[in-house]
C-alpha cells in the first residue's frame, strides 16, 4: 500500500523518512543564532539548546556548520547518557551521497584515528589508577601541612616565609594539575563524582571557581591556538601570537604596546600577573555575573581558613599573594611551553578527527601539528608539569588518565608517522626558551609590517 494507506490492525506504522541535507546547507547554519552540526551523519539543531550545555553554549557553539564527530566522543565520557538529550534535537541526516567529514577533510586519518582510539579503550588506557591520584592528593596535602607549620613555629620571619611561600605555591600549582584531571573527567567513571572532587579542589584548595574554568578550558580544547575561539590566545592586545595576527595589526598601524620588545616585557606582566590579578579578577566577575553563589562561599572559605591559620603569627593573606605570584610563574611557563610556540591562526577547518585538534588539512608538505607540541618524559618532567608534557595525547584523548599517556604516546608516534604528520617532542629547557623565541618572531613580524606595508 502506498504512503498512508490503511495498515490493518496491529500493523507496524511505516516511519516516517527523515528529511536529508547536504553539507552546503548545514555550513549555513553557523550563526549565533542559528546553529546545527553533525554527529555521527545525524544532523542536529542546538540553537536554543546550546545555552543549556553543560560545557557552557561557546564549545558547542565552535562546531556550528560542522561534524562534531570526533570531538563529541572526546568529550563524553558516557555517550548513552549524553545520547538521551540529544534526541529532541535531531532534525535530519546528512545525505547518502554526503561523505561522513565535511569540506573534504582526510576520511583515511579519521578511521586510523578511531581504530588507535579503540586499541586504546582495549587497553583499558582510560582506567584510572586510584591510588596514584590518592597520593596526589595526598602530597598536595602535605605541603600545605608543612607550610602553615613553617610559619606557625618559626614566625614571620624572611627566612620562614620564604620557606613557605614556596612551600605553598608548590602545592597550589599540584593543586592545579590534579583539579584538571578531575575537571576533564579522567579519574571516575561517573561524571558526577569527577565534578564534585573538581568543585572541591579548586573551590577549597584553591579558592576558584569549576564553572570558571570549565567555561574556559572547553573552549581551549575545542578549537587548540583559533583566534576568537581559544581563550587562551585571546591576549586582549597585550602581546600578538603566531604569524597572522602581527602582520594584521601591523598592516592596520595597530600599537596598543610596542610588540617588538614584547619579549622582554613578558618577563614583566606576563607570568607574574596571570593568576593574581586577571584570573583573579576573571573569576571573580564570572561568580558574580552568573550569581554562583556556591562557588564564592567556596572560594570565600578558602580565604577565611587561611587567615585562621597565619593569624597568630602575621598577615596571611600577604604569604597567599606570594604563594599565587610564584604559582603563577610555574603555570605560565608549563601551559605556554607546548602551545604559544606553535601555530596560532583563524579558523583553518582542521581535519576533523582529533588529530582534528592539532591537524592543519591544508598544511603543505608535509602537515604538521600544528596547534601543539610535547616535552620530554622524565619523572620530574611529569611531576613539573602534571603530564601536560604529553600535550599532543592530552587533547587526542582528554578524559584519559594522565599516568597512561606514556603508553599511548608510541601508537600516537606511530600514526602520525604513517600519515607523514611531524610529531614535535622538545626537551625541558629548549621548549621554555623556544616561548621567548615566538614572542622576538612575532614582534619583530608586526614591526616589519608596520613600518613597510
Amino acid at each position: 500500500m502506498g504512503k498512508g494507506g490503511n495498515q490493518g490492525e496491529g500493523a507496524t506504522e511505516r516511519e516516517v523518512p527523515m528529511p536529508t541535507f547536504s553539507w552546503e546547507e548545514i555550513q549555513k547554519h553557523n550563526l549565533r543564532t542559528d546553529k546545527w552540526l553533525v554527529i555521527d551523519r545525524k544532523v542536529y539543531n542546538i540553537t536554543k539548546w546550546s545555552n543549556r550545555h553543560p560545557g557552557g553554549h561557546r564549545v558547542i557553539g565552535h562546531y556550528a556548520g560542522e561534524d562534531a564527530t570526533d570531538a563529541f566522543r572526546a568529550f563524553h565520557p558516557n555517550l548513552d547518557f549524553v545520547r538521551k538529550f540529544m534526541k529532541p534535537l535531531l532534525i535530519g541526516e546528512l545525505a547518502p551521497e554526503e561523505p561522513s567529514q565535511d569540506r573534504g577533510k582526510n576520511s583515511q586519518i579519521t578511521e586510523d584515528f578511531r581504530a588507535l582510539k579503540k586499541t586504546a579503550e582495549d587497553m583499558n588506557l582510560f582506567k584510572a589508577n586510584h591510588l596514584f591520584f590518592l597520593l596526589l592528593l595526598a602530597h598536595i596535602i602535605v605541603m600545605e601541612s608543612i607550610a602553615w607549620f613553617t610559619i606557625f613555629y618559626f614566625g614571620n620571619g624572611w627566612i620562614p616565609t620564604v620557606i613557605t611561600a614556596f612551600v605553598l605555591a608548590t602545592s597550589q600549582a599540584q593543586a592545579g594539575w590534579l583539579q584538571h584531571d578531575y575537571g576533564h573527567l579522567s579519574v571516575y567513571k561517573k561524571s558526577t563524582w569527577n565534578h564534585l572532587v573538581h568543585k572541591f579542589i579548586i573551590g577549597h584548595l584553591k579558592g576558584a571557581s569549576a564553572n570558571w574554568w570549565n567555561h574556559r578550558h572547553f573552549q581551549h580544547h575545542a578549537k587548540p591556538n583559533i583566534f576568537h575561539k581559544d581563550p587562551d590566545v585571546n591576549m586582549l592586545h597585550v602581546f600578538v601570537l603566531g604569524e597572522w595576527q602581527p602582520i594584521e595589526y601591523g598592516k592596520k598601524k595597530l600599537k596598543y604596546l610596542p610588540y617588538n620588545h614584547q619579549h622582554e616585557y613578558f618577563f614583566l606582566i606576563g607570568p607574574p600577573l596571570l593568576i593574581p590579578m586577571y584570573f583573579q579578577y576573571q573569576i571573580i566577575m564570572t561568580m558574580i555575573v552568573r550569581k554562583d553563589w556556591v562557588s564564592m562561599w567556596r572560594a570565600s572559605e578558602y580565604f577565611v581558613l587561611h587567615s585562621r591559620q597565619l593569624r597568630p603569627k602575621g598577615p596571611c593573606l600577604e604569604t597567599v599573594k606570594r604563594a599565587r605570584f610564584l604559582e603563577s610563574h610555574w603555570f605560565v611557563w608549563v601551559t605556554q611551553m607546548n602551545h604559544i610556540v606553535m601555530e596560532i591562526d583563524r579558523e583553518p577547518y582542521r581535519d576533523c578527527c582529533p588529530l582534528l585538534f592539532l591537524l592543519r588539512p591544508f598544511t603543505p608538505f608535509p602537515p604538521q601539528l600544528a596547534a601543539t607540541c610535547n616535552v620530554e618524559q622524565s619523572f620530574f618532567n611529569d611531576w613539573f608539569s602534571g603530564h601536560l608534557n604529553f600535550q599532543i595525547e592530552h587533547h587526542l584523548f582528554p578524559t584519559m588518565p594522565r599516568h597512561n599517556f606514556h603508553k599511548i604516546a608510541p601508537l600516537v608516534k606511530s600514526l602520525c608517522a604513517k600519515h607523514g604528520i611531524e610529531y614535535q617532542e622538545k626537551p625541558l629547557l629548549r621548549a621554555l626558551r623556544d616561548i621567548i623565541r615566538s614572542l622576538k618572531k612575532s614582534g619583530d613580524l608586526w614591526l616589519d609590517a608596520y613600518l613597510h606595508k
